[in-house]
Parts: structure tokens; C-alpha cells; sequence
């Protein structure tokens, strides 16, 4: 029995399927100039919003290539390449804009912070082994996102937090490696358990945003300090096991 047109249409469906995927990384992009276009109009929040949306989006997309085997039906559209620009928008560009325009730390400092943090994740992003081959990050994976939100919600001095997002900075350079949340083989369960909740957390945080009562903020940092705890122990465990570090990168 010839079946070969039902396996082109099959081919064809994959493939959209494929685009489909590719797609919806993109959406990243248009979240970030939602993002924008918020921060311009002083609306924080609603700006947040449109970058927590996009968090999910990034932490689902790679679930969904994988699945659909976007490398394999499309090898010739770098699906990776895409979602670093993605995130180098909605992780690094609109966090700074807010830093800018927030006042988030001393005006005199406003362009020299935002500065940093854009060429040091500008550095991050592009190092080979950014990402590496068992599911690490090099260095402070440019978080700029989370952080500033943080330090909207905690209403700190602008100079701590001047100082903070400097020092953070600097840890990109700094070969430190971090735990990819949604990949790690180390401890994923528990992991991702306590991600998923705070995540509740952080959409708690926001619906109250900018007051946030201060027992839902110190309760959603249990998640960061668990990740920055297991990220270093990780490291200094690979770091003894073997004496350097693997440097392979991965996509």
C-alpha cells in the first residue's frame, strides 16, 4: 500500500510544529518590548509582569523543542542563537532600562550600573562555555531580572543596591559555575519542587508590588539562597573531584 504522501504530510506537520516552537521563543522579544513600553510609562508592575510571563516562557520552550526535535526537523535555524537574544532582552536589556529609569540606585551612578550590567552579560552570554555540557552556567547567569525586581520590592538604599548589582557584575567574570534549574541532574526534584513554589511566590510578590509585605519577601528567598548553597557546593565538589572544571559548552 503507498503511504507516501501521508509521510510528507506527517513530515510537513513535524516541521510546523517545529516552527511553531520557534515561535513561541520569539514571543520573548515581544514581551520585552511590552516590557519597555511599561518601564517608559513608569508602570513597574505591569512591566514585571510582561517579564515574569516571559520567564515562563523560557522555561518551557526548551521542554518543547526537545520534544518536537526542533534541531533534527529544522537543522539549519539556530534555535539556540534566537532564544540567547531573547534572553539577553528580557534578562539583561529591560532590567537595566529599569535601573535607568527607576532611580534604582544614585542618578550619578545610573548609566555606569547599567552599563555593567549590560557589557559584563554582553561578555556572559558569549563565552563558549556559558552553558556547559552537564548543565551548568559560567558565572552569574545574568539573573538581572530577578535581582532588580528584588531590590524594587526591598526598597534598599540606592547606594547597597549600586553596590550589589556591581558585584554582581563583576561574578560574571568569575568562573563560578551555576545549577540550570530546569536541567540540573543534581537534586532536579527538589529543585524544580521549590522553584515551582517560588514561583508562587513571586507572582504573590507582584500581584503586591511595590509594598510587599515583608514576610512573603524573606520566605521567597528560601528558592535563591537554596540555588546559590547548591550551586557553590557543586562547584567546589567538581572543583576538588577532578582539580579544573569541565569547559565544554553545549547549546
Amino acid at each position: 500500500m503507498y503511504t507516501g504522501p501521508r509521510r510528507l504530510d506527517a513530515r510537513n506537520d513535524l516541521n510546523i510544529a517545529a516552527w511553531l516552537v520557534h515561535l513561541y521563543t520569539a514571543s520573548g522579544a515581544v514581551l520585552a518590548f511590552l516590557a519597555v513600553r511599561e518601564v517608559v510609562e513608569g508602570d513597574y508592575r505591569t512591566a514585571f509582569f510582561w517579564l515574569a510571563l516571559q520567564v515562563i516562557v523560557d522555561a518551557t520552550d526548551g521542554v518543547l523543542a526537545r520534544r518536537v526535535r526542533v534541531s533534527e526537523r529544522l537543522p539549519w535555524f539556530n534555535g539556540a542563537k534566537l532564544d540567547d537574544i531573547v534572553d539577553y532582552l528580557t534578562y539583561v536589556f529591560v532590567p537595566a532600562l529599569v535601573v535607568w529609569r527607576g532611580l534604582l540606585v544614585p542618578g550619578a551612578w545610573s548609566l555606569t550600573v547599567a552599563s555593567a550590567m549590560l557589557l559584563s552579560s554582553a561578555y556572559g552570554f558569549n563565552r563558549e562555555d556559558a552553558k556547559t555540557a552537564d548543565h551548568f552556567f559560567t558565572g552569574f547567569p545574568s539573573y538581572w531580572n530577578i535581582v532588580v525586581f528584588y531590590l524594587m520590592s526591598a526598597s534598599w538604599p540606592p547606594a547597597a543596591n549600586a553596590a550589589i548589582l556591581l558585584a554582581l557584575a563583576v561574578l560574571v567574570f568569575v568562573p563560578i559555575r551555576y545549577i540550570y534549574p530546569s536541567r540540573t541532574p543534581v537534586w532536579r526534584v527538589p529543585t524544580n519542587a521549590l522553584g515551582a513554589l517560588w514561583g508562587i511566590a513571586i507572582l504573590a510578590m507582584l500581584w503586591q508590588f511595590p509594598m510587599v509585605a515583608p514576610p512573603l519577601f524573606f520566605v521567597s528567598l528560601i528558592f535563591p539562597i537554596y540555588y546559590v548553597v547548591l550551586s557553590l557546593a557543586l562547584h567546589w565538589r567538581g572543583v576538588r573531584a577532578v582539580g579544573r572544571l569541565p569547559n565544554k559548552s553545549t547549546t
